[in-house]
């Protein structure tokens, strides 16, 4: 039957229409590295809860130093955990304070060590320098009880779980992982490890996508390898079944040798396309159904099934799991450091490498090869540059769109 090619941007918007957030569940912080937010983070407590000391010195009231050099009457001490408990600080005396000890009353400035001199018995003079006010942290110069001090769609890292921590947070609601089950189709495949028979290959592209999407936030199910039979195909999409998206690799077209078509409709789904105007990976399948279910049909080719996760499957991960500006990669301009012919009806994604010229600007060189099977010339690539359909040739120093690769 015929398609149309379907834009990469059609394709996406089809692919991610209706995607919406995996249901929350809570978490303990340190399972919480990578997973997003849900929920609004309150803080429980105010931090710091009382005003501290940024320096070891002595605390002091301001007016006292004033004027240098100035003689104190030492009457004790602060450490952190620590706190001063004697008497209010009253005129000309001061409290010996280490970093991070709460404020005695009384005080309201620092005075660091390096400015002072210890004279006999409790005597201590104050010979150089002017407090400082960020000598002194504030009580809830950091966040106040009640703040909200992260957003739900935050992509937790551990500068985020550090911060709830503070906060008083244990644990934090977080959105399930979407289940990416992950199956590889062929005759002609072999698990790593196992020699390959003739006309044989090593599966490699499903080990590729289950890290993408564990790195995306999802948790892959890797089903192993189904062979070119209706009974395989089924018996792997059964295992798929409570799956949130299945990503099958190899047999997208729609052929007489291609099965994953019939097969995911026998089992329910519903085919929306499998053909889009894009290279590499013009062989995409796209199909759903009615529990929810997202099928995407990547080719078999590494370099095209690895594009394709990223172009397509990574996108809907992240809206499974409603993740705030959830760019996947890093788009700029580039100089080309040599000519590209024109291009030709499919959108392009050429493996190139990026690199900064000695002021700073952004070069690009495509690979030598654009084999969508050599593994090799992608994992010396650090950039792909994407080319529009039908776009005219293009000479050494002109501007391209380039991507970065994070996969």
């Amino acid at each position: 039957m015929a398609q149309r090619a379907l834009s990469v941007d059609d394709a996406l918007a089809r692919i991610l229409d209706g995607a919406g957030p995996t249901q929350t569940e809570r978490v303990c912080l340190p399972q919480a590295d990578g997973r997003t937010l849900a929920e609004p983070l309150v803080a429980k407590l105010t931090q710091p809860p009382f005003h501290a000391s940024a320096m070891d010195g002595y605390a002091v009231r301001a007016d006292d130093v004033a004027t240098l050099p100035a003689s104190l009457t030492l009457i004790g001490e602060a450490a952190a955990g620590h706190p001063y408990s004697g008497s209010p600080l009253a005129l000309g005396q001061t409290v010996r304070i280490f970093t991070g000890a709460p404020l005695p009353e009384g005080a309201d400035a620092i005075v660091i060590q390096e400015n002072t001199e210890r004279g006999e018995g409790n005597l201590v003079r104050v010979v150089d320098g002017t407090p400082d006010p960020g000598h002194v942290r504030p009580a809830g110069g950091d966040f106040l009880k009640g703040a909200t001090g992260l957003e739900p769609g935050t992509r937790l890292m551990p500068r985020h779980i550090a911060l709830a921590a503070s906060m008083g947070h244990d644990t934090l609601p977080v959105r399930r992982k979407p289940v990416v089950a992950v199956i590889a189709t062929g005759d002609e495949l072999v698990e790593p490890g196992t020699p390959p028979g003739p006309g044989q290959i090593v599966a490699s592209n499903g080990y590729a996508i289950a890290a993408m999407v564990n790195r995306a936030g999802g948790q892959a199910k890797l089903l192993g390898i189904a062979r070119d039979t209706l009974p395989s195909l089924k018996s792997h999409l059964e295992l798929a079944a409570g799956a949130d998206i299945l990503v099958t690799i190899g047999g997208a077209s729609v052929g007489d040798h291609d099965l994953v078509a019939k097969a995911l409709a026998a089992e329910g789904f519903e085919l929306d396309f499998w053909k889009i105007a894009m290279r590499p990976g013009k062989p995409l399948m796209f199909a759903q159904n009615e529990i929810g279910q997202r099928a995407i049909g990547v080719p078999g080719n590494p370099v095209s099934s690895i594009i394709c996760t990223a172009i397509f499957v990574l996108p809907l991960i992240a809206a499974m799991t409603g993740v705030r500006n959830a760019a996947t990669t890093t788009e700029l301009q580039a100089s080309l450091t040599q000519s590209l012919a024109k291009n030709g009806p499919r959108q392009h994604y050429m493996r190139a490498n990026l690199t900064l010229t000695a002021d700073g600007k952004p070069t690009v060189t495509p690979a030598s090869s654009q084999d969508s099977a050599l593994l090799s010339i992608l994992c010396e690539a650090n950039a792909l540059i994407v080319r529009q359909p039908n776009a005219p040739a293009l000479g050494e120093g002109d501007k391209v769109t380039v991507r970065t690769i994070e996969f």
